[in-house]
């Protein structure tokens, strides 16, 4: 039996799952949070808590490690490894744009296409493109034209899209063939995925491991007035 926390900080959602095995036992999450170095501890305490469990019980943390919020995602990774270095346990690493994609798979439709989507600056998203569960692309930045995706639709293909970033798709594609999921980011989402790691020892280096920011962050230079 194995009892895995789940960590997801990587956008404006903050949520944190234990899991039996690859069965949720307990969540705890909060949206639309600015606030997630300040709620992440307590939700943690909560969740494992909630479990009925105590956190010497557990046996891996798992981490949504990016692509997402710079700041966010820094958040997740210090309670992660705070947690792992404390308890002597590892640390799973989820690619973010494929928990998305697992969460929405439906089938094994050839024709059905997968597209995650977060949210970055103006009508640019870091996206994963995905068809009968082989990559097109992963983890690359995209900015949003009316015909970025014409391409991909031979016959009657379609486009299942999740994730905050496809707010911003939804205002470019009308036509029947884009599929829009409520689907955003969630611990939950990485249950499953996690799991199977965990069960194939696929952990990631505690002292070296660090988010998959895609893009380096955006810090601009203070202006001084001049007097």
């Amino acid at each position: 039996m194995s009892y895995i926390l789940h960590i997801e900080t990587a956008t404006d959602v903050c949520s944190v799952a234990v899991s039996e095995n690859d069965k949720l036992i307990s969540f705890s999450e909060e949206k639309n949070s600015l606030k997630h170095s300040e709620i992440i501890t307590l939700q943690i305490e909560d969740a494992i808590g909630n479990a009925g469990i105590k956190q010497n019980d557990l046996s891996a943390v798992s981490l949504s490690e990016g692509p997402g919020s710079y700041t966010s995602l820094r958040v997740g990774m210090s309670a992660a490894k705070a947690i792992c270095f404390a308890m002597d346990i590892p640390l799973i690493g989820i690619n973010t744009l494929e928990s998305l994609y697992f969460a929405s798979l439906q089938n094994n439709n050839k024709n059905m296409f997968y597209c995650p989507m977060i949210d970055a600056r103006r009508m640019e998203v870091y996206a994963s493109l995905y068809n009968n569960k082989e990559p097109i692309f992963e983890n690359k930045p995209l900015i949003l034209e009316e015909d970025s995706f014409d391409k991909y639709f031979a016959g009657n293909s379609q486009i299942v899209f999740s994730g905050n970033g496809s707010r911003k798709a939804q205002s470019l594609y009308k036509s029947e063939k884009f599929i829009f999921t409520n689907i955003i980011c969630s611990a939950e989402n990485l249950i499953k995925p996690a799991y199977k790691k965990y069960q194939q020892k696929d952990f990631v280096d505690l002292a070296y491991f660090s988010p998959n920011y895609i893009k380096p962050p955006n810090i601009t230079t203070p202006k001084f007035k001049t007097l």
